[in-house]
């Protein structure tokens, strides 16, 4: 719900309007509202939306000059109003997922190049040096690393990932650091009120991904950055950020099944999808794939003239005796993958000019400093609860650890089960003669907190995480099983929790409890109940109350370390990031 204090009934101008992608739908009806520069406006139904807020001219300037398509010099209020202003705007660009295939022309993906010619940024897209990476698994981490590599290399870096984990701005980052609130939104309104006063029916304001695609442009371009790494949202062929023409290489990490309901339910499909950003004359990189996705890619290559390089996972040895940045067996495959794109870009711009390639047992020192460097929330993270720690300063028995990972299919979760398995046998000492784990003397407990999005099939999720847990000896006592504080269709970056749990639909953490029971019972007792709690397991009405549990029991047994497995879904990790760091 929006704040009243946002709220400011107006007479419209005749001449304005609301396209209909920019009304958000709240307080329970379809009341309409209008997000313009300097709050966000009721407009009654039977009126037209008011006009703009219009532009004041300041002495400030960021990027280029705007005769140059640069942001300008309006004034703005960087106030936490504001910028909570501009993500009330982004939410009403969200919308449902449709197929985007070539049924419905990719849902319109043609409009992006409308998108490019309003904010005028087809002659800057044109001169960005993009690395363009796809995949199904990995593709954040390879973009992260390839960053890391070309910034330590002495280049200005562009980043653009998704999905967030805590706020918005995580999306851009410039050499390596997130955009400030102040940059975000000279950027973001720059945006929004050139797409406000162009779009019309035909061509409606852009949806909520796509918008930011093209703030990422905008940002990148007018930062003037070197390089420019973009990740794919999803697919490959219609993503927004296929709109460039000519990346200068392509990377396609790791394939396998996820949101088969849009991309397709073969392998073959899938990697159809993720080949759409291969372009003719631009190389293109990719890891070892299953037979079925590898023979698509290389038709695709084939067609369009190009070699595709298959990357092999790093030897380990190359890093002179350190170690990579992100954590996790298979990361050395996506760290291989980011230094053939990395050494590509080099070469195809004419800048590997006093990088060492020479040595072919050792990687170029700034190519090292890069990879053991590179930093990515939620993905193999380990968190310690400092809020316990806080309570009580001589706090030395009983701990609280979260092992962060949004690991969302099948493939991932049995790859994040062994890097789980790993990192606390890393810190546990031994096990008794009944399986029993300690660490440091004192017991260790292992607990999941998990969700995942509906579309998913936990009976594909859970086994895999459980099985290979179970290979390395670790099972867990408890499972946790919540619902997201993120909210589908709001943008935000203070979530609470619901304010009456009482009535918060259950009904999907209820069917993940179920399929856990029948992991952990008989099937005949994982029938029986369908109430919260079970012997292994628990549901709980919001993260809040989940995270105060685990607590408490922590506080109640002050002998066992307790490491926290919080995966399943890249949204519940941030959500947990959000409440444990605060």
């Amino acid at each position: 719900m929006v704040a009243p204090a946002l709220l400011s009934p107006r007479t419209p101008s005749p001449s304005a309007r609301v396209p209909a992608a920019t009304l958000i739908r709240g307080f329970g009806g379809n009341i309409p509202f209008r997000c313009t520069r300097s709050r966000l406006l009721f407009v009654a139904p039977s009126l037209r939306a008011p006009e703009s807020y219009p532009l004041r001219a300041g002495s400030s300037n960021l990027g280029m000059a705007a005769g140059a398509g640069g942001v300008g010099s309006p004034e703005r209020d960087s106030s936490p109003t504001a910028y909570e202003e501009s993500l009330n705007c982004l939410s009403s660009l969200i919308t449902r997922r449709t197929r985007a295939d070539g049924t419905n022309k990719g849902d319109n993906f043609d409009l992006m190049f409308d998108y490019l010619k309003m904010l005028e940024l087809d002659g800057p897209i044109s001169r960005l040096k993009v690395i363009h990476v796809a995949g199904t698994k990995g593709k954040g981490s390879t973009c992260a690393f390839t960053e890391s590599i070309l910034r330590c290399c002495g280049f200005r870096t562009g980043l653009f990932t998704s999905p967030h984990l805590i706020d918005v701005r995580e999306r851009f980052r410039i050499d390596g650091v997130e955009i400030s609130e102040e940059k975000f939104l000279e950027y973001f309104w720059w945006c929004w009120n050139r797409l406000q006063e162009k779009t019309n029916d035909d061509v409606p304001m852009p949806t909520y991904f796509r918008f930011l695609a093209l703030l990422a442009f905008k940002i990148f371009s007018a930062e003037q950055v070197d390089v420019a790494i973009l990740e794919v949202g999803l697919g490959g062929k219609f993503d927004a950020t296929n709109v460039v023409q000519k990346p200068i290489v392509c990377g396609i990490s790791s394939l396998g099944y996820d949101h088969m309901e849009i991309l397709g339910n073969t392998l073959g499909e899938i990697a159809g999808e993720k080949s759409g950003i291969f372009k003719q004359g631009v190389p293109a990189y990719t890891v070892p794939q299953p037979e079925e996705a590898m023979s698509v890619l290389k038709d695709k290559a084939f067609q369009l003239g190009i070699p595709l390089h298959v990357v092999s996972p790093l030897d380990s040895g190359a890093l002179k005796d350190l170690h990579l940045g992100l954590d996790g067996e298979h990361q050395y495959i996506n760290a291989g993958l980011a230094i053939s794109l990395s050494r590509a870009w080099l070469k195809e711009t004419g800048n590997a000019e006093g990088i060492n390639f020479q040595d072919t047992t050792f990687l170029p020192d700034q190519f090292v400093r890069g990879l053991t460097i590179t930093s990515l929330q939620g993905r193999a993270q380990i968190v310690p609860d400092s809020h316990l720690r806080s309570q009580e300063r001589n706090f030395s028995l009983g701990d609280l650890v979260f092992y962060l990972d949004g690991a969302h299919s099948p493939e991932s979760l049995e790859v994040c089960a062994r890097w789980f398995s790993h990192a606390i046998r890393d810190v546990t000492q031994h096990s008794d003669t009944q399986g029993e784990q300690h660490f440091a003397g004192h017991n260790a407990s292992q607990i999941l907190l998990f969700n995942c999005m509906s579309v998913r099939d936990p009976q594909l999720l859970l086994p895999r995480l459980v099985n290979t847990c179970a290979q390395y000896g670790v099972h867990f006592h408890r499972a946790l099983f919540v619902p997201n504080q993120s909210v589908y269709n709001k943008v935000g970056s203070h979530v609470s929790a619901p304010a009456d749990s009482q009535h918060v639909d259950l009904s999907w953490q209820l069917t993940l409890q179920k399929v856990w029971e029948s992991l952990t019972h008989s099937e005949k007792d994982a029938g029986l109940s369908s109430t919260r709690d079970h012997e292994h397991s628990s549901v709980f009405p919001s993260l809040p109350l989940a995270i105060k549990w685990l607590r408490e029991h922590v506080q109640q047994n002050r002998s066992t370390r307790f490491q926290v497995l919080v995966t399943g879904s890249l949204h519940l990790v941030g959500d947990v990031l959000r409440l444990i760091k605060k």
